[in-house]
Order: C-alpha cells, then sequence, then structure tokens
C-alpha cells in the first residue's frame, strides 16, 4: 500500500446520485410535457434525461477535477436504464441489446447538442431539438425554439456554477416553466 494518504477519495455515490436525481427530477417537471409539448412517453422522458444529461457531463468535462464525477453519473444513468428495462419486462437476453440502442441514442443525441449550442445562431439548436425530442412532430416548430432557448438558460446556469458546487452534488438548473414565460 503506497501513499495512502495521497490517494485520491473516488467521489462517493451519494453525490453521483444527487446529481443525478436532480437531473431526473428536472425532466420529469410536468411544465416540460404541459407547456413544452414534450411527449408524456417513454421515450419523451428518456430524451429530457439525455438532454440534462448532456448538458450537465459537457459542464463536468471542463473542468478536469470533475472528470471523474462526470463519468459516475454517465454510469449511474446506465444503471438506472437497466433496472427500468428490468422493471418494463425486458428479458434478460434483449438488455444488453437495448442498452446499446440507448447508449447510441444517448451519444447522437449528445453530439448534435454540443455542435449546435457551438454553432453560430439558433437555428441549429432548434433544429437538433425538434428533431431529437420531437421527431419533426407538427408540435416542433412552435416548442422546438422555446426549448433550444431553456437549453441556452441551462447551459448558462451550468457554466456559471462552481467547482466545489458541482463536485459536492450541488445542481442548479433553470425552472423551466418561468423560462417559459420569459421566452414567451
Amino acid at each position: 500500500m503506497k501513499f495512502p494518504l495521497f490517494r485520491r477519495k473516488p467521489r462517493g455515490p451519494d453525490t453521483i446520485s444527487v446529481l443525478y436525481g436532480t437531473i431526473v427530477a428536472q425532466a420529469r417537471l410536468p411544465c416540460f410535457y404541459r407547456n413544452y409539448a414534450v411527449a408524456d412517453t417513454v421515450n419523451g422522458r428518456f430524451d429530457l434525461i439525455v438532454l440534462h444529461l448532456a448538458l450537465l457531463l459537457d459542464r463536468l468535462a471542463l473542468d478536469p477535477a470533475l472528470k471523474t464525477l462526470g463519468q459516475g453519473v454517465f454510469d449511474r444513468f446506465c444503471q438506472d436504464m437497466d433496472h427500468n428495462l428490468r422493471e418494463m419486462g425486458i428479458g434478460d437476453m434483449k438488455v444488453p441489446k437495448e442498452m446499446q440502442r440507448m447508449g447510441e441514442a444517448f451519444y447522437g443525441r449528445a453530439q448534435a447538442y454540443q455542435a449546435a449550442l457551438a454553432a453560430p445562431g439558433e437555428q441549429a439548436l432548434v433544429d437538433a431539438v425538434a428533431r431529437n425530442i420531437y421527431g419533426g412532430s407538427p408540435q416542433a416548430a412552435a416548442m422546438a425554439p422555446r426549448l433550444a432557448a431553456y437549453m441556452r438558460l441551462a447551459v448558462r446556469d451550468l457554466a456559471a456554477q462552481g467547482t466545489a458546487r458541482l463536485a459536492a452534488g450541488e445542481l442548479d438548473l433553470p425552472d423551466p416553466a418561468a423560462a417559459f414565460k420569459a421566452i414567451g
């Protein structure tokens, strides 16, 4: 056992669970389904969890001290998705294939959001939201710009949160109902 005093302590599961729980709680807020017209389905809820997770992981990746925390939150997401699949009755033999599909969906959406947030103007983000959240449905034209504006607020709020607060499991996301009214 070499230098146990200098070994980094791994992030506790409580911090990871609190951060992930905050994301899930935010994604389940009724105003996303009522005001922003996101489909209140398993897929709609998954899409909102992915949206918030992608934004948080991008913020955590900016700080080298938080990268391991980001991996822990992603691992917790995978555990949650595995648990939910089993709870929905997906058989043990199909779970790995469904997890692979969910992983591909996550990475595809995360890359699309990251590229759209970095692009000049708003249209790229509106298009990414319309495609990934609304699937090109009739609500997309009216609601995608509003949800894209909410995402920009969330990115701004995440950027303003310090390393110590995030490392302690403190996460503040914008109130989507207030954002909807302000965007309105």
